[in-house]
């Protein structure tokens, strides 16, 4: 008798799948169960790390601002400090000019100096404070001493025996006036 060939396929048992038990499904119920947590709690903390981040990048602008606006602030001080130790030098020079000299030359000197001076001030912002004929000011000039009464309307200032300078808004020096009573 011959032998019938056997299909090795078939006859490997077959595989039994198991059946989803209960048990089995409720530890993959739980399993899922504690992903889905993992994941809620992992987006939580990373909606806070980002919130966190948001924070100090804010925190960091503002500091920013504020340092930029202080250096400009301390800069403009500075600038001021100087330019009020220099107002005497440009007094100096007014008077020179006013005094009565022989020498041209010299008095061209001054003028070209002075001029300058003045130029280099007006490029800072800087102005002289110069009110004759108008309502006196003591946010912008000093009285140290009355007028005539027929040297101006009452109240104003009738000569300027120091000239005040302005940087911007701010005084620099008060202008020192003479006022009509």
């Amino acid at each position: 008798m011959k032998q019938k060939k056997t299909d090795p396929v078939a006859q490997e048992p077959a595989i039994d799948t198991p059946q989803e038990t209960p048990e089995v499904q409720g530890e993959v119920e739980e399993t899922a169960v504690d992903w889905q947590s993992q994941c809620i709690q992992a987006e939580a903390q990373r909606d806070e790390y980002l919130a966190m981040a948001q924070r100090v990048q804010a925190d960091f602008d503002n500091y920013r601002r504020r340092n930029q606006s202080a250096r400009a602030e301390a800069f403009e001080d500075g600038a001021a400090a100087f330019i009020k130790t220099i107002l005497p030098v440009c007094d100096n020079l007014e008077r020179a000019l006013a005094a009565q000299t022989n020498d041209a030359t010299l008095t061209d000197g001054v003028s070209l100096v002075l001029r300058q001076l003045n130029e280099a001030l007006e490029k800072r912002g800087v102005t002289a404070i110069n009110r004759i004929g108008e309502p006196f000011d003591p946010t912008l000039e000093d009285a140290v001493a009355q007028a005539a009464a027929e040297e101006g309307e009452p109240g104003t200032v009738a000569e300027v025996l120091l000239k005040g300078y302005k940087m911007g808004d701010n005084v620099l020096r008060h202008a020192m006036v003479r006022v009509v009573p």
